[in-house]
């Protein structure tokens, strides 16, 4: 079908140029990260990702959004960004930022680079800091009746032990003083000196985990710390010194706290959160507790081994809690989500796993946001390739969806009249944006009018084609679909080459907008992307992720090829210049299909598996496969049935291997193996390594060379260019 690269360019170069066709203007795209409404519903924080001034590094500030859809205004600009925006209730905003105090003596500032807890007044003003400590602060939250905050920040465990009492799990209590009126801050301080002093990096650990995506646990242990009231209060002058105005409500929490979002009571006297329970065999499972604000007593909610607790939500009325529950993976049976409702002050004993809230719901349901008068929860969930909003009435059970099939939903702020609910927004067509959606009941069924999109830093974009939706039907009957990007130029006379890129996780779906793994960089380009949704895929009910899960190899394989085959044969497709591409579960998709298939050019393995007892042995996150994939001394059959590795000598296609060295989910040995087994074979291959770089490549000039490498080498093996080094590699 050959069509040839001048006729191709000829026909991509009459139309319009979008920030797709130079990497530079990619990468420079503002990026909508969170979005938090204002107590009385009057204006949205929004968290933007943009560009920094020598374009090395991506900061985050902080704009206000107008619900009405008036132009978007930045509220804060420093070189070191602001993160985390969370209102307090007469509408002062707190934030994390890295910038350094203005007021403090200059001498007394490390430039350690950790980030403090700032507060920019509801009547306008200087932002000022209200709470510095030696290991920064990592998450804050208030109450939103009380103004009470608690916020979370990493402590070596030996400070302040001496003036503790420790207390069996389930039942802590703190001894209710300030821990500045302690030896916490004087011990913090001095051991981090010490460490520093005498160039100590080490850590000593006790038990898993020990590791967590791209950086070392510890030494240090994440605690919560209640924030004393004078410090919110309007500046006085002095300058808050390390735990100054801090209550330690967690002395000894060891590694309960890492990754757990937490949430208080709208009258402030609680905080609720979840609490990992670690194993010595290195499983764990997630309790939910309350702790007293004032005294540091932990209750325990509710604790099932069976389940993991996460991300609770307290209702307004502050008498229940709503959280997901996840159920721990068995070799029988992958794991499940749901939401389940208890109440705060009459929880049942440790051991109960909540009401089910959602019982017939064949999806998994998250990020849950309760209504102004306590009766609804509103949640997103994947479903076909979209995460529509749904909401659930907590007395009856009953349950609506509130949005069409127009994107995915994340970040939802229901107004406080209840008329509105305010999300960000996304598509594979679409970046983030955020949108009002009206909740007044409608004839014309859910969400018919669509979202209002609120005018904000980079959005809309123009693109470099059109997206399409298909299907297919595999050979055991299911059917599959999937997204196809086209270029512009795509068509029967012109067809493109065809790159299928399959998705990571791998329980995840392309249903939402990807700035690192982006395919209308390719349709820029030419290609036409393929964005299959095969088993263990979210959207698609427990059945469809059971069909792959004692088969990560062949039955995910089918599916896609099922799908990629109906779309080579459309006309507009050509069938003879095909390329694969994927990432982490995408990558294990791409070793195994190099093996098992000599139907692409090329092959792009970006952090993949490859010989998986290697891999579920240095992983950070062990715990994850094992009840899956069993122990793999006495039941090897799944790890070998479902490694890559295992057919090397079946590999012809070029492959091109891309890894971080601070992949510590999937380890960078995967890489480092595949890429002698490659060379040994005589794979013609080459290996794209990134020294500072983790699971994703993030750093702006990173990502410009790792879509340069991957266009070259594409274009080498599909469209049979000459090969082309990026020149600064």
């Amino acid at each position: 079908m050959g069509v040839t690269v001048s006729a191709e360019a000829s026909a991509q170069g009459s139309r319009t140029t979008t920030p797709f066709d130079d990497l530079a203007d990619f990468v420079a795209i503002p990026r909508v990260t969170a979005l938090r409404l204002a107590p009385d519903g009057s204006w949205l924080a929004a968290a933007v990702q943009t560009l920094s001034a020598d374009g090395k590094k991506y900061l985050t500030s902080l704009w206000r959004v107008d619900p009405g859809g008036g132009a978007p205004r930045r509220l804060t600009r420093s070189a070191e960004g602001e993160a985390s925006p969370r209102f307090l209730p007469d509408g002062s905003l707190l934030f994390t930022s890295k910038r350094p105090d203005p007021g403090a003596d200059p001498a007394s500032q490390d430039g350690g680079g950790v980030a403090g807890l700032w507060l920019l007044p509801a009547g306008g003003g200087e932002a000022r800091v209200i709470a510095a400590l030696p290991g920064g602060v990592t998450a804050a939250e208030a109450a939103s009746d009380a103004g009470t905050v608690v916020l979370s920040s990493p402590v070596l465990p030996a400070a302040g032990r001496g003036g503790r009492d420790s207390v069996p799990d389930g039942d802590s209590a703190a001894d209710g003083d300030s821990a500045a009126d302690g030896d916490s801050a004087a011990d913090d301080v001095r051991l981090r000196k010490e460490r520093g002093d005498a160039g100590v990096t080490a850590i000593l650990h006790e038990s898993a985990p020990v590791r967590y995506w791209d950086h070392d646990l510890g030494p240090d242990q994440v605690r919560l710390f209640a924030l004393d009231p004078d410090r919110l209060r309007e500046d006085d002058g002095a300058k808050p010194e390390a735990f100054a105005g801090l209550r330690d409500l967690t002395p000894e929490p060891g590694r309960a706290l890492d990754d757990e979002a937490f949430e208080l009571t709208p009258d402030g006297t609680s905080v609720i959160t979840g609490w990992q329970l670690w194993h010595p065999a290195g499983q764990s499972y997630a309790e939910l507790v309350m702790i007293d604000v004032a005294t540091g007593k932990r209750r325990v909610l509710l604790s099932a081994p069976e389940y993991a607790f996460s991300g609770p939500r307290v209702s307004p009325d502050g008498r229940f809690i709503v959280c997901p529950r996840e159920t721990q993976t068995t070799p029988e049976r992958p794991p499940d989500v749901t939401l389940v409702l208890l109440g705060v002050n009459g929880a049942g004993p440790a051991g109960e796993a909540g009401r089910d809230l959602l019982p017939g719901l064949d999806r998994w349901p998250a990020e849950p946001a309760w209504s102004p008068d306590s009766r609804t929860v509103y949640f997103a969930a994947d479903d076909g390739g979209r995460r529509p909003v749904f909401r659930v009435d907590v007395a009856t059970g009953e349950m609506t969806r509130v949005t069409g099939d127009d994107g995915a939903y994340t970040d939802l702020n229901p107004a406080p009249d209840g008329r509105y609910l305010y999300a960000l927004r996304s598509a594979v067509d679409a970046p983030p944006t955020p949108v009002r959606i009206d909740l007044t009941p409608k004839e014309a069924g859910p969400d018919a009018a669509g979202p209002v999109a609120l005018d904000s830093p980079g959005a809309p974009l123009a693109l470099p084609g059109r997206l399409a939706e298909v299907a297919a039907t595999a050979d055991d009957g299911q059917p599959i679909r999937a997204w196809l990007v086209l270029p512009e130029a795509a068509s029967a006379d012109h067809p493109a080459p065809l790159l299928l890129w399959v998705h990571g996780g791998p329980m995840g779906s392309w249903n939402a907008w990807a700035w690192r793994w982006n395919p209308w960089l390719m349709a820029a380009r030419g290609y036409a992307v393929l964005l299959p949704d095969p088993a263990l895929s979210t959207g698609y009910g427990q059945e469809f992720i059971a069909r792959g899960y004692h088969d990560w190899g062949a039955r995910p394989f089918a599916d896609i090829m099922a799908v990629t085959e109906s779309v080579l044969a459309r006309p507009d497709i050509d069938a003879d210049r095909a390329g694969m591409m994927g990432g982490s579960y995408g990558g294990y998709m791409a070793n195994w299909m190099a093996g098992h298939t000599d139907r692409f050019k090329a092959i792009v393995s970006h952090a993949g598996l490859w010989v998986l007892e290697q891999m579920f042995g240095t992983t950070d996150h062990p715990m994850f496969w094992r009840p899956e994939f069993g122990d793999p001394l006495t039941q090897p059959e799944m790890y070998e049935a479902n490694s890559p590795h295992r057919h090397i000598e079946k590999v012809r296609t070029p492959m091109l291997v891309i890894h971080g060295n601070k992949d510590y989910r999937v380890p960078v040995s995967e890489a480092l193996r595949l890429w002698w087994d490659l060379s040994r074979y005589g794979v013609q291959a080459k290996f794209l390594y990134f020294p500072d770089e983790n699971h994703w490549i993030l750093t702006p000039g990173n990502v410009r060379i790792w879509y340069e490498t991957v266009f070259a080498f594409l274009a080498e093996h599909v469209l049979g260019e000459e090969w082309q080094r990026p020149p600064l590699l």
